[in-house]
C-alpha cells in the first residue's frame, strides 16, 4: 500500500467528522479500547500530558511540546486538524509521521481481523488516533501531548492516563454534540480530568468554574486556575504571536510549573527508592526502632544530635563510631546524654580506636558501660538490650553505616 492509497482509505471509507459533520461523529470509547488491545496498549508506553478546550488548545500543546524537547526529551504531538498534510496530526520532535509508517499501519489494520470485521467501522478521528499512539510507543517518545478531537469525555485520546491535563477555555462550539450552555460544555470537556492527575485551567467563567471545580473534586484531581497564578506577567516571550496568546502562554507556564512541582514533590518522596541512596536518617525497624544515619561531624550532628534526642522512647540507645581524623571531640560533645552507648569502630584503617573513643566519651558524661570491636556485636547488644519502645541509633560514620547495611541482619520496614 503506498501512501496516498493509506490516505485515500483514512479519507474516503472511515466515517469522518470532518467530511460529513455529525452524521459520522461517534463519541465512546469502546472502539478506541479494541484498537488499543490490538495494538497491546500503546498509550501505556508514553507519558503524557492531554490538553482540551474550545479555543487555543493546538497552540498549547505545541508550546508543551516545545518545551519538553527544549528540556531534551523525546517528544510526542498529535493534534488536528493539519493544514497541507495528514502527517501534520502526529510529530515526534516537530518531524511528521514517515510516509511509509502511515501507508505500513493501514495496510496493517486492513489485514487483521479488527479490519476483516465487518461489524467493526471506527472513525477516521479514531484509527488515527491509534496510528499516533503506535508511533509514539515504537518511536520510544519519552513525553507526549496529546490534544482532544471534540469534547474530551467521550472522544477517543481520552483512554490515556496523563501527567497532567489541561483545559484551555470553554465558548459556545460544536452545541449540537457537546451542550447549548458553557456548562453543558464544560462538563463534556471536564471529562478529561483523571484521578489524582493535576488539571490546569486556562480560562473559567463563573458560569464553567464550579464545574471544573466539581469534576476535580469528584475524582481528587488537584486543580489550578492559570489566571490566579498570574505566571507571565512580562517574563516570557513567545515566538506565537497572535494577542490570544498572551493568555495561551500563561496556561502553558502554569502547565509547566504544576508539572514541574508534581515531580519534584514525586521525586523527593521516592529518592532512595529511585536513586539507591541510603543512610540518610534511614529506617530500619520498627520495633524497636532503629534508625541509622551517615553523619560524621559537627555540621551534621547540629543537627542529628537534637534530632536523636527528640525521638519519644522508652529508652535511647546509641551505637556510635567515627574515623580520627575527624572532629570527634566536637561530635561527641554534641551526643544526647540520656542515651545507652554501644561504642565500637568501623572497619577502615582511618577509625578512632574504641578504647580512645571510650575515654573522650566518658570525660564528656556520657553512659558507655561496654565497647565493642566491630558494628554488628555492638548493634546486636542494643537490640538484645531493648524493649519495643525503645529507641536504637546508629551513626557516627559513613563507613560504619555501611558496615552495618553490609554485614549485619537488619530488617529494613521501609524509609
Amino acid at each position: 500500500m503506498t501512501y496516498q492509497e493509506a490516505k485515500d482509505f483514512l479519507f474516503q471509507q472511515l466515517p469522518m467528522f470532518e467530511r460529513n459533520g455529525a452524521a459520522d461523529y461517534k463519541p465512546g470509547l469502546s472502539t478506541i479500547s479494541r484498537l488499543a488491545e490490538w495494538l497491546d496498549k500503546p498509550h501505556c508506553r508514553f507519558r503524557s500530558i492531554h490538553v482540551a478546550g474550545t479555543n487555543g488548545k493546538g497552540s498549547v500543546s505545541h508550546s508543551l511540546a516545545a518545551i519538553l524537547q527544549q528540556m531534551g526529551f523525546r517528544v510526542g504531538l498529535f493534534t488536528s486538524p493539519h493544514l497541507v498534510d495528514f502527517r501534520e496530526r502526529i510529530r515526534v520532535n516537530g518531524q511528521p509521521v514517515d510516509e511509509n509508517y502511515v501507508a505500513d499501519f493501514v495496510e496493517r489494520y486492513r489485514q487483521s481481523s479488527l479490519g476483516r470485521n465487518p461489524d467493526f467501522n471506527p472513525t477516521f478521528f479514531e484509527l488515527t488516533t491509534a496510528l499516533a499512539f503506535n508511533y509514539f510507543a515504537e518511536s520510544k517518545v519519552q513525553w507526549a501531548v496529546i490534544e482532544t478531537g471534540l469534547g474530551g469525555r467521550l472522544d477517543s485520546t481520552n483512554i490515556i492516563v496523563p501527567q497532567l491535563s489541561v483545559i484551555t477555555n470553554i465558548s459556545l462550539d460544536h452545541t449540537s454534540l457537546l451542550g447549548h450552555t458553557l456548562a453543558e460544555i464544560a462538563s463534556e470537556k471536564a471529562g478529561i480530568i483523571k484521578p489524582g492527575v493535576p488539571v490546569v485551567i486556562g480560562e473559567a467563567e463563573d458560569e464553567t468554574r464550579p464545574v471544573f471545580e466539581q469534576a476535580a473534586r469528584a475524582v481528587g484531581a488537584p486543580i489550578v486556575f492559570a489566571e490566579e497564578m498570574d505566571t507571565t506577567a512580562g517574563i516570557y516571550e513567545s515566538e506565537l504571536q497572535g494577542a490570544f496568546q498572551i493568555c495561551n502562554t500563561n496556561t502553558v507556564a502554569c502547565a509547566m510549573h504544576v508539572l514541574f512541582d508534581c515531580f519534584v514533590r514525586q521525586g523527593l518522596k521516592h529518592v532512595c527508592e529511585l536513586t539507591g541512596l541510603r543512610g540518610r536518617w534511614e529506617t530500619l525497624r520498627q520495633r524497636p526502632l532503629v534508625i541509622c544515619d551517615t553523619g560524621h561531624n559537627p555540621g551534621a550532628w547540629q543537627y542529628l544530635g537534637p534530632q536523636v534526642a527528640a525521638v519519644q522512647c522508652r529508652q535511647r540507645r546509641v551505637v556510635f563510631g567515627m574515623v580520627a581524623d575527624k572532629d570527634v571531640e566536637n561530635v561527641v560533645g554534641r551526643l544526647p546524654k540520656d542515651a545507652i552507648y554501644y561504642l565500637t569502630q568501623p572497619s577502615s584503617h582511618r577509625a578512632k580506636p574504641v578504647q580512645e573513643l571510650r575515654e573522650l566519651a566518658i570525660a564528656k558524661g556520657l553512659t558507655c558501660p561496654h565497647i565493642y570491636n566491630n558494628v554488628c556485636d555492638a548493634y546486636q547488644a542494643a537490640l538484645g538490650d531493648s524493649a519495643p519502645d525503645d529507641f536504637i541509633f546508629v551513626g557516627g560514620s559513613s563507613y560504619l553505616v555501611g558496615d552495618l547495611l553490609a554485614s549485619c541482619q537488619v530488617n529494613g520496614t521501609g524509609r
